[in-house]
């Protein structure tokens, strides 16, 4: 019993948020290792998935906001992926889950930059790893059971031994993954129009312009990146 009290009084002293990251050769490292993922095209191809598990999540959250059932999720080798949820075929739940996907990654990124920038960074990755793992009742492949355990690890094992500088560092570098992911993201999705795409699909269910859908995403990404950089020690 003793050593149970014990455990949990250490997990709860990590859980407990941190002074306020500064800036170092740490931070600019993890700053500089988001922007080679995001513009080395091999480096890319390989860390994508971790944008599209936030875009298929943002889609699940909000359709359960919405009134909506999430019974699926599936990541795929080519680093896509698509979302399941249950409830009426048109209307505003539906609409809103659809739209929701694209402007995630910017909103959760920025977001977790700003907290890490605060020192919420070890609260931040234990509910990033229970989050990951929840969704693992949802998988539907076995690809994507690989991709939420291993995501789901490295959370934990970072929010378990990881100092509070290279804590703040990593998840500072994520976010700012995260946003400029969105936004490569948004542009791949409006350089090859598709009515399979979600603007597509928003066209169809809204009878508004895809091209509505493509500037309410940049907008939603855009007031993020500006929130993020309001935020920045500059």
């Amino acid at each position: 019993m003793t050593d149970a009290a014990d455990w949990f009084a250490l997990a709860w002293a990590h859980l407990q948020p941190d002074g306020a990251l500064s800036v170092d050769a740490t931070v600019l490292a993890a700053a500089g290792l988001a922007l080679l993922a995001l513009l080395v095209p091999a480096a890319w191809r390989w860390t994508r998935i971790a944008v599209t598990v936030v875009h298929e999540l943002g889609h699940a959250v909000v359709g359960m906001m919405a009134g909506r059932r999430f019974t699926g999720l599936v990541l795929r080798p080519d680093m896509s992926g698509h979302t399941v949820t249950v409830g009426r075929t048109r209307g505003f739940g539906l609409a809103a889950s659809t739209w929701a996907g694209y402007p995630a990654p910017a909103l959760v990124g920025a977001g977790v930059a700003r907290l890490a920038l605060e020192g919420w960074a070890p609260p931040l990755l234990a509910a990033g790893a229970v989050l990951t793992l929840l969704g693992l009742s949802r998988a539907r492949s076995l690809y994507t059971g690989v991709v939420l355990l291993v995501l789901a690890a490295g959370l934990g094992v970072l929010w378990w031994w990881g100092t509070a500088q290279v804590q703040g560092a990593a998840l500072l570098g994520v976010g700012l993954f995260l946003l400029g992911g969105a936004w490569r993201h948004l542009l791949a999705v409006a350089a090859r129009p598709g009515w399979d795409s979600d603007p597509g699909i928003l066209a169809r269910l809204t009878h508004l312009p895809r091209v509505v859908w493509v500037v309410s995403h940049a907008v939603a990404i855009a007031a993020a990146s500006w929130w993020l950089v309001d935020g920045l020690p500059l």
